[in-house]
């Protein structure tokens, strides 16, 4: 019967393998004999539990390291009886004999095994990391460096890589603080999750007492970067008040969080201020990058000199934006006559030496045929000169023959379509119009005027696609003016159509507007926001784009939006407030006058502060709140001001309409609070029709 081994004693099969293994030899063996399998069956222990001499080996070889543990000293470096020999020697002749009777085939295999190094994912990972950003830095490419993360894998890491890219963005310019920025949102939920996102920021503050050794305002800066987070809504605002439950008083990470708020966050027109901080350096760079396009062509236009202008475009170090100078060559050939042939030498030429990929050229011809009825308001022949560069660019084999395809049919659908593109230019020159006086009562007549309804969804887009380049102030303009249009003109299915264009063309948009993509969600967000349309607008929208688009992923960045805690409120200040507030305050205006009117006031007042308020294309929510009111209170006396308003001509047949539709719209909503809403709606519209108030044909929508 075998002898246990738990009080240092060996078994009679362990001392087998113990004699076997000491007549093999050593230099078949790893380095470190604890290394090899072997051991794994021998649990020697020493008799005095670990304290004393290792069994089976002679006390003066065995030796204390300062750690407590024993271990073995060979004599004179190689092996006694009971060792494993003189381990380090290593042979040069020393090879696997496959006729040796103690041939293991499996050793070569683990010799191999114990030679290899061992691989640890995160340091792969993180090797990776630092390459990306690097080439990020130096190109700028946002699109890049997203495909190269995904590439990448190990999505679990991804708290590294912000941390990574925040802390090499401390020690660099502001150029690379504001590209590190840029690049968070970019990557923010659609390749980063939010919570690693934070979960970086999280590891940053801890580490920030190490940063600073080499980043002397380490502080400030990480402060900024976390702002600036908050700012770009990547970061939410209560992460500063848990951060500094987690984070003791004295450390620098406390710091951060506290200079962020006082510093940053605190100050009036912050948002901006935290925006512009770093220059605003990548949408700088860009706008920069065409001013220098346009120099090098104007100049090229002068001399001549092709071999200097293609060292210029070189020089700039923008590939990914060649299109760009493809685009500018063109309009530029359109201007002028005369520079015409200058501009077909120098794409021909760039393109015959690889400056110029034929991707990057027909994407530039793609941007000026999508642009030719804006460029027509300063080109009259816009269209007719670029049809003829066409055949030029192709037959000159610099451009691919697939496009004249193209260009063919954009000819013949605007030869059958004259009466869009008037009303494109009539429509450009309407909303900018709009823009200088914000008469909106004026816009809609000149819509009225133009009598082509079945192009509101052409409108739409061409707004929003205006006051994407333009300040924060057109924006909110246009929200507010979506409201209107919604309430008067437009149906929502022309507001799906619309979005469903602008969606379409995102891609295109985003060449030219850099935030593009964010900007038209928070268009999205800020249109259900103002019940303009329903969130199940978004999903009917969205299954008529292309998957794994920039418009589905725009429309799933509304979604997100809109699901954020306080949404209303944010998305209402999310071009600094502005007129959407000017109609959440008319609303608490409306159910304060309606609410004093119920409880006894006099008609007449009612009607002249509901024409105080100055809103007439906003007086549906009038005839909503009133119906709603008149059902909660069970006071039918409220349609009593209706009918005077009506009378008086302060509320318009069409905003009675509007006012029953969306009333009608929540019917269901409103009969969880008020189980008869249904039938106290139906004796309100039977009240309507007979007086007038409605448009006849809502009886019919109704039924």
């Amino acid at each position: 019967m075998p002898m246990a081994s738990d009080e240092g004693m060996l078994t009679d099969g362990q001392w087998k393998k113990l004699e076997v293994a000491t007549l093999k030899n050593a230099d078949n063996l790893s380095s470190s004999p604890k290394s090899h399998p072997l051991f794994a069956d021998l649990n020697i222990k020493s008799p005095t539990g670990g304290k004393g001499p290792v069994a089976g080996f002679p006390f003066r070889h065995v030796r204390r390291t300062h750690s407590g543990k024993h271990i073995r000293v060979k004599k004179e470096g190689a092996g006694g009886k009971g060792t494993w020999g003189k381990l380090l020697d290593t042979d040069d002749d020393c090879f696997l004999d496959k006729n040796d009777p103690n041939y293991d085939s499996g050793e070569g295999a683990y010799d191999e095994l114990v030679d290899s190094p061992v691989s640890d994912p995160l340091d792969d990972y993180k090797k990776a990391v630092v390459s990306v950003i690097e080439e990020y830095f130096t190109t700028g490419d946002v699109k890049v460096a997203a495909s190269d993360l995904r590439e990448l894998g190990s999505s679990e890491y991804h708290p590294y890589f912000t941390k990574r890219l925040v802390s090499m963005a401390m020690d660099r310019h502001d150029k690379e603080k504001e590209m590190a920025s840029v690049l968070l949102s970019a990557l923010y939920a659609d390749v980063i999750l939010p919570d690693q996102i934070r979960d970086g920021f999280i590891r940053l503050l801890r580490s920030v007492d190490d940063l600073a050794v080499d980043i002397p305002d380490a502080v400030n800066v990480l402060a900024l970067f976390i702002a600036r987070a908050i700012v770009d809504e990547i970061l939410p605002p209560v992460f500063l008040a848990r951060s500094k439950k987690n984070l003791p008083e004295s450390s620098k990470g406390f710091q951060v969080i506290v200079t962020a708020e006082k510093s940053y966050l605190s100050a009036p027109h912050h948002a901006e201020l935290v925006e512009r901080k770093w220059g605003g350096s990548t949408h700088t760079t860009v706008e920069e990058t065409k001013k220098k396009i346009s120099e090098i062509l104007k100049e090229y236009v002068e001399n001549g000199d092709t071999y200097e202008a293609c060292r210029c475009i070189r020089e700039l170090g923008v590939t990914f934006f060649h299109h760009e100078v493809v685009k500018r060559a063109l309009v530029l050939a359109m201007e002028s006559q005369a520079a015409e042939s200058l501009i077909l030498k120098l794409l021909n030429e760039a393109a015959e030496e690889g400056l110029i990929s034929s991707s990057q050229m027909v994407k530039g011809f793609n941007r000026v045929a999508e642009s030719l009825d804006d460029l027509a308001l300063d080109i009259p022949s816009a269209r007719k000169l670029f049809d003829s560069l066409v055949p030029k660019a192709i037959s000159g084999g610099w451009l691919d023959d697939s496009f004249k395809v193209n260009s063919d049919q954009d000819g013949r659908e605007s030869t059958q379509d004259d009466k869009l593109r008037q009303y494109k230019k009539d429509t450009v020159n309407i909303i900018q119009e709009y823009f200088l006086s914000d008469d909106i009562p004026e816009l809609i007549r000149s819509l009225e005027d133009l009598a082509t309804p079945e192009y509101n969804p052409v409108f739409l887009k061409k707004l929003i696609t205006l006051a994407l380049d333009k300040k924060n102030r057109e924006k909110e303009m246009a929200s507010v003016l979506l409201s209107s249009l919604h309430m008067e003109l437009f149906s929502t299915e022309d507001f799906i159509n619309g979005f469903i264009m602008l969606l379409e063309s995102a891609e295109d948009t985003a060449l030219d507007i850099m935030d593009a993509s964010n900007e038209l969600a928070l268009f999205l967000a800020r249109a259900v926001i103002d019940d303009v349309l329903a969130p199940l607008n978004l999903e009917e929208i969205s299954t008529k784009l292309p998957p794994k688009s920039t418009g589905t992923e725009t429309v799933r960045s509304a979604r997100s939006l809109i699901s954020a805690r306080h949404a209303g409120e944010r998305l209402l200040r999310s071009w600094g407030g502005g007129s959407g507030w000017i109609v959440e305050d008319a609303k608490d205006k409306i159910l304060k006058l309606l609410e004093e009117y119920e409880m006894g006031g006099v008609t007449s007042e009612a009607c002249q502060c509901i024409r105080d308020l100055g809103m007439p294309f906003f007086n549906h929510e009038v005839v909503k709140k009133a119906l709603v009111m008149a059902m909660e209170k069970k006071n039918d006396g409220l349609l009593n001001l209706l009918e005077e308003c009506f009378g008086e001509g302060l509320i318009t047949m069409n905003q009675m309409t509007k006012g029953f539709g969306r009333v009608k719209d929540s019917l269901d909503d409103l009969s969880l609070d008020i189980p008869n809403a249904k039938e106290k709606f139906e004796l309100y519209v039977g009240r309507a029709m007979d007086n007038g108030w409605i448009l006849p044909e809502f009886a019919i929508n109704d039924e």
